[in-house]
């Protein structure tokens, strides 16, 4: 895991990742931009920085730009609406993100 984050708590990584396989059923549309254009990583080069909410429906998206093969940092953009386990994941998988309730 990079070290590169600001997160409330590391350790809600495992109960974030459930969060967004759960999410990502419900988010068809981004689910089948990575299934279509995940090899050929359209978005390789690009760096993506980011400022909004930190929600799993957020973190889908960092996701999917990260599997399409952006660079990508993010930061949630209204402390209150952060969920910590969302932040969590994303920073489990590597992607700078600074977002803490």
């Amino acid at each position: 895991m990079s070290t590169d984050y600001i997160v409330a708590n590391a350790s809600l990584a495992g109960w974030g990742r459930k969060e967004l396989s759960i999410a990502e059923t419900e988010m068809p549309g981004l689910m089948a931009l990575r299934e279509e254009f995940g090899a050929a990583k359209p978005l390789k080069g690009a760096r993506v920085a980011g400022c909004l909410h930190m929600t799993v429906q957020t973190a889908v998206l960092i996701q999917t730009l990260v599997d399409l093969g952006a660079d990508v940092r993010w930061a949630s953009c209204n402390i209150f609406s952060t969920q910590d386990q969302a932040a969590a994941a994303i920073a489990a998988a590597g992607v700078p993100v600074f977002a803490k309730k």
